[in-house]
């Protein structure tokens, strides 16, 4: 992060994992494109590795392992939502990396899953990634209008 000539500080959100970029408002699933958790967006996955989208700590898993919440030094709470309808799934498929309350580095591998399994077994593989407290801080968000993502490199989220 760095500060403007302004003073206020920005902040970027890169790519949990490889795949290609979707709106939150095109994910097939009210809770996430009505944004009841949060503005965000969402990643088709091409395979079954998530990363630290940010420097942060672990703030949530469920024991499930579906989803991964994030916090940044700077207060943004990240959730990361592995595919649709996984909570149905009871953990299997998912290898956690990572654990509550860890400080990660952007990079640093958080969670594996069985790519092929969550298509054959859950809703959707679609992976939205929310900023839950988003309304709770004085920041804007911006989101990405890239088509395709790298993991750990693409910027998909922007804020200040």
């Amino acid at each position: 992060m760095f500060k403007n000539l302004f003073g206020k500080k920005e902040g970027s959100i890169v790519a949990p994992l490889n795949g290609d970029v979707v709106q939150l408002t095109d994910v097939p699933d009210p809770v996430f494109n009505q944004k009841m958790m949060g503005d965000g967006i969402a990643i088709n996955p091409a395979e079954g590795k998530v990363f630290a989208p940010v420097d942060g700590e672990i703030i949530q898993i469920p024991e499930t392992k579906h989803a991964i919440g994030l916090r940044t030094a700077d207060g943004v709470e990240i959730l990361i939502h592995i595919g649709l309808e996984t909570v149905s799934l009871k953990g299997e498929g998912f290898t956690v990396k990572t654990e509550v309350g860890k400080n990660v580095s952007t990079g640093d591998e958080l969670l594996e899953f069985d790519l092929e399994y969550v298509r054959e077994h859950a809703a959707d593989t679609i992976t939205p990634i929310v900023i839950t407290n988003g309304k709770e801080t004085d920041k804007t968000f911006t989101m990405t209008e890239t088509i395709t993502c790298k993991a750990a490199e693409t910027v998909i989220i922007t804020y200040k």
